[in-house]
């Protein structure tokens, strides 16, 4: 579980990313195996200059994320990811950060919110 304060800051930015039509991706936790620096849920909000809102490891994985993230907004589809930190001789990710189990995360587009009076988006 991840922290629920920090949670909700993540959630506000991306609502008000979603509120200016700001593009912006959200990276979720959804599994672990073995150990990680942060649980499942933990959220990190990744802005186009490439700020970001939250964490995912301890810094470990961030910069990785955000380079996704900017496709999957250029693209529009989620995806998932996953990274395999259980080698300590892999010089990119075995950084012995705490960050040595296998993680994945979803990292999905957040669409800007409709302006007033604009139709439905087809199929909703």
């Amino acid at each position: 579980m991840s922290h629920p304060l920090e949670t909700l800051d993540v959630l506000r930015e991306a609502l008000r990313a979603q509120e200016a039509g700001q593009p912006v991706a959200m990276a979720t936790v959804v599994g672990i195996e073995g150990s990680g620096y942060r649980h499942e849920g933990a959220r990190l909000l990744i802005r186009p200059d490439g700020t970001t809102c939250g964490t995912l490891s301890g810094g470990c994985l961030e910069g990785d994320v955000a380079e996704i993230a900017r496709q999957v907004v250029a693209e529009g589809r989620p995806r998932l990811v996953t990274y395999d930190l259980t080698h300590d001789e892999d010089g990119l990710w075995g950084l012995g950060m705490g960050c040595n189990g296998v993680v994945q995360i979803l990292i999905e587009p957040v669409a800007a919110a409709p302006a007033a009076g604009s139709p439905p988006p087809a199929g909703a």
